[in-house]
């Protein structure tokens, strides 16, 4: 499938079957993001893979959309390496780059996904809940999983969007 094809394909999904998502494909996700551009390199994205459902539980408590962390078969928590950023919006940016790279080969892999962004509002209790230092900033948590129906959306027209052409 083309690029652009699973770009347009791509859909936020927060409803999964009970089916298991291999652990094969969840490491090809993850390299995907890893492949992101960021600025000199640095990479500052870091990942912390769960799918074990007493873990996933317990994390799902600090969102309101703790159903799609329990739904689906995996949980990806994407973070920014404090001590590896040079520069916070750059990095921010550059993790967003990431996260999208996972979602489209997820999707290129038939499984479905949605990146959430509302645990963020209780960070420093997911990092105390897993023990994870704050060096590390909880940027996104990203679910993974294979969906019971195709979701659809709408766009707004390219013309709405494009504020100038100077051509």
């Amino acid at each position: 499938m083309s690029i652009s094809r699973i770009i347009k394909r791509r859909r936020s999904t927060r409803s999964f079957l009970n089916k298991p998502v291999g652990i094969n494909k969840i490491r090809l996700i993850l390299d995907s993001g890893r492949w992101a551009p960021s600025g000199l390199n640095n990479q500052p994205w870091r990942f912390v893979v769960i799918k074990n459902k007493n873990i996933k539980e317990k994390i799902s408590q600090f969102t309101k959309y703790s159903r799609v962390i329990k739904q689906a078969d995996c949980l990806i928590l994407v973070f920014l390496d404090k001590k590896n950023s040079y520069n916070l919006l750059k990095d921010t940016q550059a993790i967003g780059a990431c996260i999208e790279n996972m979602l489209l080969c997820a999707l290129d892999l038939g499984i479905s996904s949605c990146w959430l962004g509302e645990i963020l509002n209780r960070k420093a209790k997911v990092n105390k809940s897993l023990k994870i230092s704050l060096r590390y900033d909880l940027m996104a948590a990203v679910v993974l999983g294979y969906s019971p129906k195709k979701t659809k959306s709408n766009r707004l027209a390219l013309d709405k969007l494009i504020l100038k052409e100077l051509l």
